[in-house]
């Protein structure tokens, strides 16, 4: 069976008003993920992504690999437990 997990990544950098979200829920949704990417009032993203863990990774590698709208400068994130489901992937 497939380890299904919570990924939390808060990305820093030049990433709001630059499609960022919206290019993570397209990569989210073609990985088959659940969650949300919200912008954050001191000018990070947060990406809550669940599914299983290999489809995570692949996000969080595609977050860090610098082909993002904007400008990432770093990426903290952490892998937990699965929470509550979430419907879909939606910009916040």
């Amino acid at each position: 069976m497939t380890e299904r997990v919570r990924l939390t990544a808060w990305v820093h950098g030049y990433v709001q008003g630059v499609g960022f979200r919206w290019w993570t829920r397209s990569r989210a949704l073609e990985l088959g993920l659940t969650g949300y990417a919200s912008n954050q009032p001191d000018g990070r993203v947060l990406v809550v992504a669940q599914g299983p863990r290999a489809d995570c990774e692949r996000l969080l590698a595609l977050l860090r690999g610098g082909n993002t709208p904007g400008s990432v400068d770093q990426v903290i994130s952490d892998f937990g437990e699965p929470g509550e489901p979430i419907a879909g992937f939606r910009e916040r």
